[in-house]
């Protein structure tokens, strides 16, 4: 079966979130969820997915432009999660063959976009980012390409799990230029590596975690962090709202009347 996340992606579309808690092995975990086209775009070239049994969470952001982007995403969030399906015990805490199998699973979805995109005109040069969470037993795996992200917040502290594999980035790792200057940096939408292009398959360095109680996690589109960028930090009340479909609404709202001027998704997951 493979209808669900068709279902899901259809919603979030539509502007729908959801609330579910769940127990997956030693983790709790309940989430919110929005997705909306914004005050400059013709249509939304976000996807995102939430697997209903908590056990994976996935924003895509699509490339291309027409329908190119809407598809490279929809192709992500639909294809990642079916592998992961057939390859990971979700029970069983093996940290290397989790890895493996996450990369596995986005090189599979990647080598998927570039051949559609090699084959049909109308999706040519199709891409897409992605940010991910896969929970496994009382571990999480985060990690993702292009320049959507991971957030974590913990004891009032807010910090970013995921890289942006963009050149401004490149260029602040390199002290080529600070912090402030890479939040309006010309290159900061220039992307080096995302799903669509050879790079997009090798691999995602994601990140190992031991999930905590009270951990809340924001998975995103540069929607959301094009719209907050200057002061990133007014989103720690809203992530602790108690309500987690109005802690996404909300962020959203605020990077939208902070400027955003893309597609902009945001999933936010609670740790009980």
């Amino acid at each position: 079966m493979r209808a669900w996340p068709e279902f899901f992606r259809v919603l979030a579309k539509r502007g729908y979130g959801f609330v579910i808690r769940l127990v997956t092995t030693m983790i709790q975990v309940r989430w919110g969820c929005l997705s909306i086209k914004g005050n400059y775009r013709e249509n939304n070239e976000d996807s995102f997915v939430v697997d209903p049994r908590g056990r994976f969470f996935i924003v895509a952001d699509g490339m291309g432009g027409q329908s190119a982007g809407e598809k490279a995403s929809a192709l992500a969030v639909d294809i990642i999660p079916h592998r992961l399906e057939q390859t990971i015990d979700f029970d069983k805490p093996a940290t290397a063959e989790v890895l493996k199998r996450i990369d596995e699973a986005v090189a599979f979805a990647n080598g998927e976009i570039m051949a559609l995109s090699s084959l049909d005109a109308e999706y040519l040069n199709m891409g897409t980012t992605l940010a991910f969470m896969v929970v496994v037993a009382n571990k999480m795996f985060i990690g993702g390409l292009g320049d959507s992200r991971v957030y974590r917040l913990r004891a009032d502290q807010l910090e970013q799990i995921t890289k942006d594999h963009s050149l401004t980035q490149g260029l602040l790792d390199a002290g080529t230029i600070t912090a402030e200057e890479a939040k309006t940096h010309r290159y900061k939408n220039v992307l080096y590596r995302y799903l669509g292009t050879k790079e997009g398959g090798t691999g995602t360095e994601a990140k190992v975690l031991d999930a905590q109680s009270g951990d809340r996690f924001m998975l995103c589109s540069d929607g959301v962090t094009d719209g907050i960028k200057n002061d990133l930090n007014q989103i720690i009340p809203l992530l602790k709202q108690d309500d987690l479909n109005a802690a996404a609404a909300a962020i959203i709202k605020t990077a939208e009347d902070g400027g955003s001027k893309d597609n902009i998704t945001c999933v936010v997951v609670h740790c009980l």
